[in-house]
This record gives C-alpha cells, sequence and structure tokens, in this order.
C-alpha cells in the first residue's frame, strides 16, 4: 500500500509493548475472541472463516500476515454487513477487533480503478487517527490503495498537496478534514463508505458541528458506519452488538430519516 504520511505511534491492535515486542498470537486471539457469548444483534450472519468472507486475495493475505488467524466476534458479525453496503452500528469493548473489522470491510469495497477518495474514517484524536491508518497500512499491504492520515499537528499545504494526488482511504480528524474540505482538496463525490470511530466520543465532545458540515457534503446514496465503546449506551452489561439496516434505505444527504440512524445521530442536526 502507497502511503504518504509515517506512521510512528503504537497500533492498539498490534498491542506493541513498550520493550516494541508484539503480544503473541495466544495472548491476542485470546483477547480477540473474549465475550462470544454476549453479542446482541439482529445480523444473524456468522462468518468463522476468513476465507469464507469473498475477501479479495490481496487482503485475505494482508490479514493473514498481520497475524489474524480466525475473525473475532465482531469480526464474524461485523465485516460482511458493511461489505455488502449495510448501514452499521457496531458496539464492542477495545481490543476485541472492533478496528479490523471497518479497516478490513473499507480495503474490500475499495474499486481499486478509481483514484478518488471513496472511504473516510473520522476518529476524536490524532493519536487514534494515525493507529488507524497504520492498521489500515498492514492490513493492505499487499493492495495498491492510496491511504492518508489527516490530522492536526502537520503541514497542512502537505496535506492538500497529498489529497489532490488522488488518495483512495482518508483517516482523519473532523478538523483537518473540514479543512481540506473547504480547501477543496479533499472531495466526497465518489465517496462510498463513511465511518465515525468512537462515535459515542465524537458526539459528545464538541464534534457534533464540525460532523454536521461533513454531512453536507456526502453524497446522498452514501453507506455510514458508527463503531461504538461497548458503554456507549450506558449499558455495561452489553460488551458487543452488531445492528444493520436494509442496503434499500441509506443514509440521505440533510435528513436523519433512515431508522434507528435518527435516534444515534439526531445531535448530528440540531
Amino acid at each position: 500500500m502507497k502511503t504518504n504520511e509515517p506512521v510512528t505511534t503504537e497500533d492498539i491492535t498490534e498491542r506493541v509493548t513498550e520493550e516494541g515486542q508484539d503480544q503473541t498470537q495466544e495472548e491476542v486471539n485470546e483477547e480477540l475472541n473474549a465475550n462470544d457469548d454476549e453479542f446482541q444483534t439482529n445480523w444473524e450472519q456468522i462468518v468463522e472463516n476468513f476465507d469464507d468472507m469473498g475477501l479479495k486475495e490481496e487482503l485475505l493475505r494482508g490479514v493473514y500476515a498481520y497475524g489474524f488467524e480466525r475473525p473475532s466476534a465482531i469480526q464474524q458479525r461485523g465485516i460482511l454487513p458493511v461489505v455488502m453496503g449495510r448501514d452499521t452500528i457496531a458496539q464492542a469493548q477495545s481490543g476485541t477487533g472492533k478496528t479490523a473489522t471497518f479497516v478490513i470491510s473499507s480495503l474490500q469495497i475499495i474499486d481499486l480503478n478509481v483514484r478518488e477518495c471513496q472511504v473516510l474514517i473520522l476518529a476524536p484524536t490524532r493519536e487514534l487517527a494515525q493507529q488507524i491508518h497504520k492498521v489500515t497500512i498492514h492490513l493492505g499491504d499487499y493492495l495498491k490503495i492510496t491511504s492518508h492520515a489527516c490530522v492536526g499537528g502537520t503541514a497542512v499545504q502537505n496535506d492538500v498537496r497529498v489529497m489532490q494526488s488522488g488518495i483512495q482511504m482518508v483517516v482523519g480528524t473532523p478538523g483537518r478534514v473540514n479543512d481540506m474540505i473547504n480547501r477543496s482538496a479533499l472531495k466526497l463525490d465518489n465517496l462510498r463508505l463513511f465511518v465515525l470511530d468512537e462515535a459515542d466520543e465524537m458526539l459528545s465532545r464538541g464534534f457534533k458541528d464540525q460532523i454536521y458540515d461533513v454531512f453536507q457534503y456526502l453524497p446522498a446514496n452514501v453507506q455510514v458506519c458508527l463503531f461504538f465503546c461497548y458503554h456507549a449506551f450506558g449499558n455495561s452489561k452489553l460488551n458487543q452488538s452488531i445492528h444493520a439496516n436494509s442496503c434499500e434505505n441509506p443514509c440521505q444527504k440533510g435528513t436523519v430519516d433512515f431508522g434507528w440512524y435518527q435516534t444515534v445521530l439526531r445531535c448530528c442536526r440540531t
């Protein structure tokens, strides 16, 4: 994968220790597959192997090279509805494979022949955005996809130059992404998927107006996916959940009239 920004932050999925050593594969798999019995969902299809998800061969190579042996509970239930174009809400604890769920899905749906932004992922902090970007680089190592971390604290002109070169996947923070949109450097005409990570934090930490501004530029038929921490709805007993709506009822630009999204995203419109 081509990348235009060096990544120096630790990857939350790899769990790099202070000594620079990764967890053992046994520890990673044990952590990722925890709480499998405490899953609530309206999506019944479970895919227990990455080989059965219909992923691109190059993407599969990246998944296995990254160290994954089998999908975690949220990956077994969460990758397929996103790939199928469903608006999706996913709720899971940190360390259960949530980030890889939407990164794998994003890499799968990108049209390699279209050199424009097709996936936009927003995160509340620069550090988290860079961590997601690093996961993207590793999982997409065998794909020829261009990706960029668009965050504050970096040179604006460099972001403008990179965006204008044709970036297919952007991971960023709301402030810098809005800046790139306003400068006409980031164009969303061909956007297929919009992801909010740590959406509970994004909608409660003063990002509401910035997220609303981004929504005004989304295509009418864009797919929207929200990923929450396990405590997002104030229910400590609900560790993991997946809720996917019909692909016939997508998010519409300028409205919130799309089923249960009206409740979750109401603050984006008020």
